[in-house]
Protein backbone atom coordinates (compact mmCIF):
# COMPACT_ATOMS: atom_id res chain seq x y z
CA UNK A 1 0.00 0.00 0.00
CA UNK A 2 1.06 3.55 -0.79
CA UNK A 3 0.49 6.06 1.10
CA UNK A 4 0.65 10.24 -0.28
CA UNK A 5 0.67 13.03 2.50
CA UNK A 6 -1.07 16.11 1.53
CA UNK A 7 0.39 19.02 2.71
CA UNK A 8 -2.83 21.44 3.35
CA UNK A 9 -0.81 24.54 3.52
CA UNK A 10 -2.70 25.58 6.77
CA UNK A 11 -3.20 29.82 6.50
CA UNK A 12 -0.21 29.35 3.25
CA UNK A 13 1.92 27.98 6.39
CA UNK A 14 3.60 24.68 5.08
CA UNK A 15 4.50 21.63 6.93
CA UNK A 16 1.19 22.18 9.75
CA UNK A 17 -1.45 20.77 8.70
CA UNK A 18 -1.41 16.99 6.57
CA UNK A 19 -3.65 14.66 5.27
CA UNK A 20 -2.72 10.92 4.49
CA UNK A 21 -4.19 9.21 1.27
CA UNK A 22 -4.15 5.99 0.09
CA UNK A 23 -6.02 3.68 -2.97
CA UNK A 24 -8.38 0.68 -1.16
CA UNK A 25 -9.16 -0.94 -4.75
CA UNK A 26 -12.68 1.11 -4.23
CA UNK A 27 -11.73 4.73 -4.69
CA UNK A 28 -9.55 6.70 -2.25
CA UNK A 29 -9.46 6.82 1.17
CA UNK A 30 -8.36 10.21 3.10
CA UNK A 31 -7.51 10.23 6.84
CA UNK A 32 -8.25 13.19 8.33
CA UNK A 33 -9.87 16.03 5.81
CA UNK A 34 -8.40 18.96 7.71
CA UNK A 35 -10.29 22.40 8.31
CA UNK A 36 -12.83 23.82 5.87
CA UNK A 37 -10.74 26.08 4.95
CA UNK A 38 -8.03 24.15 3.04
CA UNK A 39 -10.41 22.14 1.35
CA UNK A 40 -8.92 23.65 -1.84
CA UNK A 41 -5.51 22.75 -1.17
CA UNK A 42 -6.45 19.07 -0.19
CA UNK A 43 -8.24 18.92 -3.91
CA UNK A 44 -4.68 20.65 -4.96
CA UNK A 45 -3.12 17.90 -3.43
CA UNK A 46 -5.28 15.19 -4.61
CA UNK A 47 -5.15 16.87 -8.34
CA UNK A 48 -0.96 16.43 -7.77
CA UNK A 49 -1.76 12.60 -7.22
CA UNK A 50 -3.79 12.38 -10.60
CA UNK A 51 -7.13 12.12 -8.36
CA UNK A 52 -10.10 14.28 -7.67
CA UNK A 53 -12.33 15.01 -4.71
CA UNK A 54 -14.81 12.69 -6.74
CA UNK A 55 -12.83 9.88 -6.05
CA UNK A 56 -12.77 9.88 -2.51
CA UNK A 57 -14.97 7.34 -0.77
CA UNK A 58 -13.86 6.80 2.58
CA UNK A 59 -13.16 9.28 4.95
CA UNK A 60 -11.36 8.19 7.74
CA UNK A 61 -11.31 10.91 10.97
CA UNK A 62 -9.10 9.98 13.64
CA UNK A 63 -11.41 12.78 15.55
CA UNK A 64 -13.23 15.46 15.18
CA UNK A 65 -11.51 18.39 16.31
CA UNK A 66 -11.64 21.48 13.50
CA UNK A 67 -8.11 20.99 12.14
CA UNK A 68 -8.62 17.22 11.73
CA UNK A 69 -12.52 17.13 10.38
CA UNK A 70 -14.02 20.38 9.63
CA UNK A 71 -13.77 19.85 5.59
CA UNK A 72 -15.75 16.06 6.37
CA UNK A 73 -18.96 17.37 5.82
CA UNK A 74 -18.50 19.27 2.87
CA UNK A 75 -16.57 16.04 1.20
CA UNK A 76 -19.59 14.12 1.75
CA UNK A 77 -21.79 17.01 0.28
CA UNK A 78 -19.84 16.77 -2.72
CA UNK A 79 -18.91 13.32 -3.20
CA UNK A 80 -22.19 11.49 -2.57
CA UNK A 81 -20.71 8.05 -2.58
CA UNK A 82 -18.53 9.07 0.44
CA UNK A 83 -18.74 7.66 3.54
CA UNK A 84 -17.45 9.20 7.26
CA UNK A 85 -15.73 6.93 9.83
CA UNK A 86 -15.59 8.32 13.23
CA UNK A 87 -15.65 7.30 17.13
CA UNK A 88 -19.18 6.87 18.20
CA UNK A 89 -18.54 9.74 21.25
CA UNK A 90 -17.57 12.17 18.07
CA UNK A 91 -20.44 11.40 15.82
CA UNK A 92 -23.24 13.00 17.08
CA UNK A 93 -20.75 16.29 17.09
CA UNK A 94 -20.55 15.71 13.19
CA UNK A 95 -24.29 14.92 12.50
CA UNK A 96 -25.07 18.05 14.78
CA UNK A 97 -22.12 20.86 14.56
CA UNK A 98 -23.55 23.95 16.67
CA UNK A 99 -22.65 22.63 19.95
CA UNK A 100 -18.99 22.43 19.02
CA UNK A 101 -18.94 25.59 16.72
CA UNK A 102 -20.18 27.61 19.56
CA UNK A 103 -17.43 26.22 21.45
CA UNK A 104 -14.56 26.96 19.23
CA UNK A 105 -16.36 30.63 18.36
CA UNK A 106 -15.86 31.65 22.26
CA UNK A 107 -12.11 30.79 21.59
CA UNK A 108 -11.57 32.00 18.25
CA UNK A 109 -14.48 34.61 18.24
CA UNK A 110 -14.25 36.60 14.63
CA UNK A 111 -11.13 34.41 13.38
CA UNK A 112 -12.84 31.22 13.17
CA UNK A 113 -14.24 31.50 10.02
CA UNK A 114 -10.79 32.54 8.09
CA UNK A 115 -8.86 29.42 10.38
CA UNK A 116 -11.48 26.92 9.83
CA UNK A 117 -13.57 27.49 7.18
CA UNK A 118 -17.53 26.01 7.16
CA UNK A 119 -18.32 22.39 8.91
CA UNK A 120 -21.09 20.93 7.60
CA UNK A 121 -23.28 18.82 9.00
CA UNK A 122 -23.21 15.12 7.81
CA UNK A 123 -26.38 12.90 7.69
CA UNK A 124 -26.06 9.96 10.17
CA UNK A 125 -26.88 7.57 7.91
CA UNK A 126 -23.52 8.06 6.21
CA UNK A 127 -21.64 7.59 9.04
CA UNK A 128 -19.79 4.84 10.16
CA UNK A 129 -19.26 4.64 14.07
CA UNK A 130 -16.47 2.95 15.25
CA UNK A 131 -15.76 2.03 18.93
CA UNK A 132 -12.57 0.45 18.52
CA UNK A 133 -11.45 -2.97 17.63
CA UNK A 134 -12.99 -3.08 14.62
CA UNK A 135 -11.33 -4.32 11.55
CA UNK A 136 -13.17 -2.31 8.44
CA UNK A 137 -12.97 -3.86 4.80
CA UNK A 138 -12.32 -0.99 2.49
CA UNK A 139 -11.84 -2.26 -1.05
CA UNK A 140 -9.23 -4.90 -1.21
CA UNK A 141 -7.59 -2.99 2.25
CA UNK A 142 -8.20 -4.44 6.03
CA UNK A 143 -8.17 -1.12 8.46
CA UNK A 144 -7.79 -1.36 11.94
CA UNK A 145 -9.31 0.47 14.87
CA UNK A 146 -7.51 1.24 17.28
CA UNK A 147 -9.46 3.43 20.53
CA UNK A 148 -6.30 5.77 21.72
CA UNK A 149 -8.30 8.42 24.16
CA UNK A 150 -5.99 10.49 26.14
CA UNK A 151 -5.68 13.99 23.35
CA UNK A 152 -9.55 13.14 23.15
CA UNK A 153 -12.03 10.82 24.46
CA UNK A 154 -13.30 10.07 21.01
CA UNK A 155 -9.62 9.61 19.12
CA UNK A 156 -9.46 6.84 17.45
CA UNK A 157 -5.78 5.46 15.09
CA UNK A 158 -6.04 3.16 12.21
CA UNK A 159 -3.46 0.57 11.52
CA UNK A 160 -3.62 -0.89 8.04
CA UNK A 161 -0.35 -2.75 6.96
CA UNK A 162 2.53 -1.05 7.58
CA UNK A 163 1.01 2.00 7.81
CA UNK A 164 -0.28 3.41 11.25
CA UNK A 165 -2.04 6.60 11.06
CA UNK A 166 -2.10 8.94 14.29
CA UNK A 167 -3.81 11.96 14.00
CA UNK A 168 -2.54 13.57 17.53
CA UNK A 169 -2.04 10.81 19.92
CA UNK A 170 1.55 10.06 18.16
CA UNK A 171 2.36 13.88 19.04
CA UNK A 172 3.46 16.75 17.13
CA UNK A 173 6.60 16.26 15.22
CA UNK A 174 7.31 18.78 12.50
CA UNK A 175 10.48 17.22 11.35
CA UNK A 176 12.87 14.28 11.72
CA UNK A 177 15.39 16.47 14.49
CA UNK A 178 12.23 17.12 16.95
CA UNK A 179 11.34 15.04 19.87
CA UNK A 180 7.85 14.58 19.28
CA UNK A 181 5.42 16.63 22.03
CA UNK A 182 2.35 15.73 23.02
CA UNK A 183 -0.39 18.70 22.32
CA UNK A 184 -2.57 19.17 25.22
CA UNK A 185 -5.74 21.67 24.04
CA UNK A 186 -8.69 21.57 26.48
CA UNK A 187 -11.15 19.64 27.12
CA UNK A 188 -10.59 16.04 27.26
CA UNK A 189 -6.75 15.71 28.03
CA UNK A 190 -5.94 12.68 30.16
CA UNK A 191 -2.35 11.64 30.53
CA UNK A 192 -3.37 8.23 32.40
CA UNK A 193 -5.41 7.83 29.29
CA UNK A 194 -3.10 8.76 26.34
CA UNK A 195 -0.23 6.73 28.26
CA UNK A 196 -2.47 3.20 27.97
CA UNK A 197 -2.68 4.42 24.28
CA UNK A 198 0.62 4.51 23.70
CA UNK A 199 1.25 1.00 25.20
CA UNK A 200 -1.08 -0.01 22.66
CA UNK A 201 0.44 1.56 19.50
CA UNK A 202 4.02 1.12 20.03
CA UNK A 203 3.46 -2.94 19.70
CA UNK A 204 2.15 -3.00 16.72
CA UNK A 205 3.51 -4.49 14.04
CA UNK A 206 4.35 -1.15 11.41
CA UNK A 207 7.32 0.76 9.62
CA UNK A 208 5.60 3.84 9.32
CA UNK A 209 3.84 6.47 11.48
CA UNK A 210 1.20 9.29 9.67
CA UNK A 211 0.90 12.54 11.88
CA UNK A 212 -1.09 14.91 11.04
CA UNK A 213 1.62 17.52 12.44
CA UNK A 214 3.21 16.75 10.63
CA UNK A 215 4.35 13.93 7.78
CA UNK A 216 5.80 10.13 8.10
CA UNK A 217 8.64 8.47 9.92
CA UNK A 218 9.47 5.46 10.71
CA UNK A 219 8.01 3.53 13.44
CA UNK A 220 11.07 3.37 16.07
CA UNK A 221 11.06 3.18 19.56
CA UNK A 222 12.83 6.49 19.83
CA UNK A 223 9.64 7.92 18.44
CA UNK A 224 7.63 6.74 21.24
CA UNK A 225 10.13 6.81 24.11
CA UNK A 226 10.47 11.10 22.94
CA UNK A 227 6.76 11.44 23.58
CA UNK A 228 6.34 9.87 26.54
CA UNK A 229 9.42 11.74 28.23
CA UNK A 230 7.92 15.17 26.49
CA UNK A 231 4.31 14.65 27.67
CA UNK A 232 5.61 13.74 31.06
CA UNK A 233 7.92 16.87 31.28
CA UNK A 234 5.37 19.29 30.17
CA UNK A 235 2.94 18.42 32.47
CA UNK A 236 5.26 18.53 35.44
CA UNK A 237 6.23 21.70 35.09
CA UNK A 238 2.50 22.75 34.52
CA UNK A 239 1.87 20.61 38.13
CA UNK A 240 4.80 22.83 39.65
CA UNK A 241 3.39 26.30 38.84
CA UNK A 242 0.42 25.24 40.05
CA UNK A 243 1.70 23.92 43.35
CA UNK A 244 4.04 27.35 43.64
CA UNK A 245 0.59 29.52 43.35
CA UNK A 246 1.60 30.72 40.24
CA UNK A 247 -1.14 32.50 38.06
CA UNK A 248 -2.13 30.79 34.94
CA UNK A 249 -0.09 33.74 33.16
CA UNK A 250 3.10 33.08 34.76
CA UNK A 251 3.19 29.34 34.46
CA UNK A 252 2.12 29.66 30.36
CA UNK A 253 5.48 32.19 29.99
CA UNK A 254 7.49 29.89 31.52
CA UNK A 255 6.14 27.18 29.60
CA UNK A 256 7.04 28.84 26.48
CA UNK A 257 10.16 29.89 27.08
CA UNK A 258 11.40 26.63 28.12
CA UNK A 259 9.91 25.02 25.22
CA UNK A 260 10.91 27.35 22.83
CA UNK A 261 14.73 26.60 24.12
CA UNK A 262 14.65 23.20 23.85
CA UNK A 263 13.08 23.39 20.05
CA UNK A 264 16.06 25.69 19.00
CA UNK A 265 18.65 23.09 20.39
CA UNK A 266 16.89 20.57 18.04
CA UNK A 267 16.59 22.87 14.59
CA UNK A 268 17.24 27.03 15.17
CA UNK A 269 13.57 26.79 12.69
CA UNK A 270 11.52 25.10 15.06
CA UNK A 271 10.25 27.11 17.43
CA UNK A 272 8.11 29.60 15.22
CA UNK A 273 7.18 26.35 13.25
CA UNK A 274 5.87 24.95 16.63
CA UNK A 275 4.04 28.04 18.36
CA UNK A 276 2.00 28.20 15.36
CA UNK A 277 1.40 24.67 14.46
CA UNK A 278 0.74 24.04 18.33
CA UNK A 279 0.18 27.75 19.80
CA UNK A 280 1.85 26.84 23.70
CA UNK A 281 -0.82 28.76 25.62
CA UNK A 282 -3.47 26.39 24.60
CA UNK A 283 -1.41 23.40 25.51
CA UNK A 284 -0.62 24.92 29.02
CA UNK A 285 -4.45 25.26 29.67
CA UNK A 286 -5.54 21.92 28.82
CA UNK A 287 -2.74 20.39 31.25
CA UNK A 288 -3.97 23.43 34.42
CA UNK A 289 -7.78 21.72 33.68
CA UNK A 290 -5.97 18.08 34.40
CA UNK A 291 -3.81 18.61 37.16
CA UNK A 292 -7.21 20.73 38.13
CA UNK A 293 -9.93 18.02 37.85
CA UNK A 294 -7.36 15.41 39.23
CA UNK A 295 -6.85 17.51 42.19
CA UNK A 296 -11.21 18.17 42.66
CA UNK A 297 -11.00 13.57 42.27
CA UNK A 298 -8.21 13.28 45.00
CA UNK A 299 -5.80 12.17 42.36
CA UNK A 300 -3.74 14.65 42.24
Amino acid sequence: MTVQTIDLNFQGVAGVIASSVFDTGDGLAVVDTGPGSTLDALETGLAGLGATLSDVRHVLLTHIHFDHAGAAGTVLERVPQARAYVHERGAAHLSRPERLLASATQIYGEHMDTLWGAMQPIDPQRLTVLSGGETLTLGNQAVRVLYTPGHAVHHVAYHAGDDLFLGDVGGIRLDAAQTPRAPTPPPDINLDAWRDSLSTLETLDARTLHLAHFGAYPNTPAHWAGLRATMTADAERIRAGLEAGHTPEAITDAFTEDLMHELKLEDPTLPARYDFACPPWMSVQGLIRYWQRRAARGTA
